[in-house]
């Protein structure tokens, strides 16, 4: 009896000490029975494996969430069609961003579930967000995902997607600082001409009608017209159905006249800077999802270039719409969420349509650019690239888009903005630098004198030869700094250039030019080259350096930069396009002002020296560019250049600022290049002479030397005349 009771009492003590947890610090071992939770400790946490997952999908790595899926989940969706339905509820709803919260776990021996919060972003209809829960299985000692679309959303179970009924606001409208029309959502005509078909009893009519609604000169019409593109379709121009309207009766009238509607974005008078400004097209197909992702809709057109580009995010506005939940046949199950459209803004640019325009044509015929900024500003008044486009050629709706494609396969590159990413070779307007950096040294000041012949021997074994000397004229002779400036004299600015880099700094022409603004980009909105300026490593580099040739490549813009702070006092300012945005109710959203991005590393004393030299460019008959600026009413301060090219003929440079301190217009600063062009005061300054003409006067005053009349040619190259011989 009394065994019986003893093995009784022992069994009620171990099953007591098998239900009673350790005290606090005693090893789980020291239990008499093991707990059952020793059994299963090497199995993993599901919540670990549910946050990889989701983790992954943030990272949109579809591979590896569908490495973390069973294995009946795999055998059910490949892994392709699994990437897929992923990638398609993002574009389908406009999802740029994805997050999740954990909220809860419940495991059991074989399976698991996780609940979450998750978050899609929607650029249309903002967040979605929902409570749903991920479903686990225990295989081969690992927790696996069993897919289900409710993963996604719990509305998705089944198969459903998600898609979006867009509203797409009008394009935003862009206008020079006059309120004048550059780019517009319109209904506009296409015009156009077949080849052979106008009776030519009636071409002088035709072609003075067609002026009168485009605005294109009959000359350039009848140009045109005899120079047929194949396929003998013309395209004359694009104008807006209003204007189109008032003339339509008379121009039927006539044969070989082509007009057809259309509706779409429409750039006033062929493009105004169209590189500056730039176009709008349709997504290609790898863009289709990355837009789709931002809410756009497929047909949508973007901007490509330029200001178009840049103000993207205003000129779009953004889509409104609803998100719908479909079943697999289309049908709609119910709306997820709704936002509506917000109409675009207004970009208002620093432009003068007129000058840009007349700009244009300046230029027409030759491949370069003319930048004109206001001088105490960096304000971008005119930015033009030539050969130029017309924007209305990506307008897919206009009959005359085909025709104007065809013309960008020319070999002058018509796309390439030659104004901000053209990079030359400088030349002689690079010797303002120079000078800089020669009087900033203080090893030369203004009456250093230079005896300016016909070579250069300063350095052992190598002979230069002044440019007088390749022409037939008599050498400059003695000079001083200005006036070394005022002749160009190449043998003064070598000896600078060798003298700065064996006595004083071997870098100071490289430093003076960066700290002109060259070697870095502007800052303009648009975007632009770099340049390069590199320091140099020996002599010839050296003095090459000096007259702007060697490896220094720069752009007009930064030309035009800096010669606007030599006339300013010495302020670099970042080139500016944007005026203003405006809202549709008239309310500012930003308005830009002139932002100083530096300082010419030139004491006031030395900047009045430099532009001394200018000023005798154009204004001392010894001049280099004296004679193309006779009898003209501006004050002017100008520098030529002749920038050696490999191709045997040398890029024609002109720059200048203007002084004439006038309350109704500010003051300028000109740059002009013109590729191939010979001698910069041949072609470049009578190009930038009419650019200031027109800025000052509202139209050109003074003839080319290669026209008969403004506007037509002499010839069908350009003339030019001989400088004339300097006088000893």
């Amino acid at each position: 009896m009394r065994k019986l009771l003893w093995l009784a009492l022992l069994i009620l003590t171990l099953g007591a000490s098998a239900c009673t947890p350790p005290a606090t610090g005693e090893s789980a071992t020291s239990s008499p029975l093991p707990t059952p939770q020793i059994a299963t400790t090497h199995v993993p946490d599901p919540q670990t494996v549910a946050e990889a997952y989701l983790s992954a999908w943030q990272k949109e790595d579809y591979t590896a969430m569908y490495r973390l899926l069973t294995a009946v989940s795999r055998d059910a969706i490949g892994e392709d069609d699994f990437t897929a339905y992923y990638k398609g509820v993002l574009t389908g709803a406009a999802v740029g961003k994805v997050d999740f919260h954990i909220l809860s776990s419940l495991v059991r021996p074989r399976s698991a579930q996780v609940a979450y919060t998750v978050t899609l972003h929607s650029a249309v209809v903002g967040d979605i967000s929902r409570d749903t829960v991920m479903n686990l299985s225990l295989e081969n000692g690992a927790w696996r995902v069993q897919w289900d679309e409710a993963l996604i959303l719990p509305e998705l179970h089944g198969g459903k997607r998600l898609t979006l009924d867009l509203q797409v606001p009008a394009r935003g409208e862009i206008f020079d600082h006059n309120d004048l029309i550059i780019a517009t959502q319109t209904h506009a005509m296409a015009i156009g001409l077949m080849a052979g078909q106008v009776d030519p009893d009636q071409e002088e009519n035709l072609f003075a009608l067609l002026w009168r609604v485009t605005g294109i000169s009959p000359n350039h019409i009848r140009d045109a017209y005899e120079n047929p593109p194949p396929g003998g379709y013309i395209p004359i121009a694009e104008v807006p159905a209003d204007i189109a309207d008032k003339y339509y009766d008379k121009l039927v009238g006539f044969r070989g006249i082509v007009l057809r509607r259309y509706s779409g974005r429409w750039y006033y008078g062929g493009g105004v800077s169209p590189h500056g400004v730039g176009y709008v097209s349709a997504l290609q197909p790898e863009e289709l999802a990355t837009y789709q992702r931002k809410g756009y809709r497929l047909d949508q057109k973007v901007g490509r270039m330029g200001l178009e580009r840049w103000g993207e995010p205003y000129l779009a506005g953004k889509n409104g719409g609803t998100l719908y939940v479909v079943d697999a046949k289309g049908n709609i199950v119910q709306a997820l969420g709704k936002a509506s459209p917000r109409p675009a803004d207004t970009l208002y640019t620093t432009l003068d349509r007129d000058l840009q325009q007349q700009a244009q044509e300046a230029i027409k015929g030759f491949v370069g650019a003319i930048v004109v900024l206001e001088r105490d500003t960096g304000r971008v008044l005119a930015l033009v690239s030539s050969p130029g486009f017309d924007p209305n050629a990506f307008e897919s709706a206009n009959f005359n888009s085909s025709a104007l494609l065809q013309q960008l396969n020319q070999p002058g590159k018509p796309l390439l903005d030659r104004a901000t990413h053209g990079l030359y070779p400088p030349g002689s307007v690079f010797k303002i630098i120079t000078m800089a950096a020669a009087l900033e040294s203080g090893r030369f000041k203004e009456d250093t004198i230079y005896n300016c012949g016909y070579e250069f021997k300063e350095i052992p074994g190598l002979t230069l030869y002044d440019w007088t000397y390749e022409h037939g004229f008599h050498p400059s002779g003695k000079l001083n700094l200005p006036e070394g400036l005022m002749r160009s004299c190449n043998p003064y600015f070598w000896h600078i250039g060798l003298d700065l880099f064996q006595h004083y700094k071997t870098n100071a022409v490289a430093q003076m030019a960066r700290g002109f603004g060259l070697g870095s980009p502007t800052g303009i909105e648009i975007g632009d080259e770099a340049g390069q300026i590199v320091d140099p490593t020996n002599e010839r580099e050296a003095v090459q350096q000096a007259i702007g040739q060697g490896t220094t490549l720069v752009t007009p813009l930064q030309v035009a930069d800096y010669i606007a702070a030599v006339g300013n006092g010495g302020t670099l300012y970042v080139p500016q396009m944007v005026e203003k945005i405006v809202a549709p109710d008239g309310k500012i959203v930003r308005q830009f002002e002139p932002k100083v991005r530096g300082h010419l590393p030139v004491s006031a004393e030395n900047l009045a020296i430099i532009r001394k030299g200018m000023r005798m460019v154009v204004d001392n008959p010894r001049g280099t560019a004296y004679w193309r600026f006779l009898n003209f009413g501006i004050p002017l301060y100008g520098k030529t250049g002749t920038a050696s090219t490999a191709a045997g003929k040398p890029h024609a440079w002109f720059v200048a600022y203007t002084d004439a301190q006038r309350e109704d217009k500010p003051d300028i600063a000109v740059a002009v290049v013109v590729e191939y062009g010979g001698e910069g005061s041949e072609v470049a300054a009578p190009i930038l002479r009419r650019v200031v003409e027109i800025y000052f006067y509202g139209k050109p005053r003074s003839l080319y030397p290669w026209e008969a009349q403004i506007g037509v040619t002499r010839t069908p190259t350009p003339e030019t005349t001989e400088t004339p011989t300097p006088q000893p």
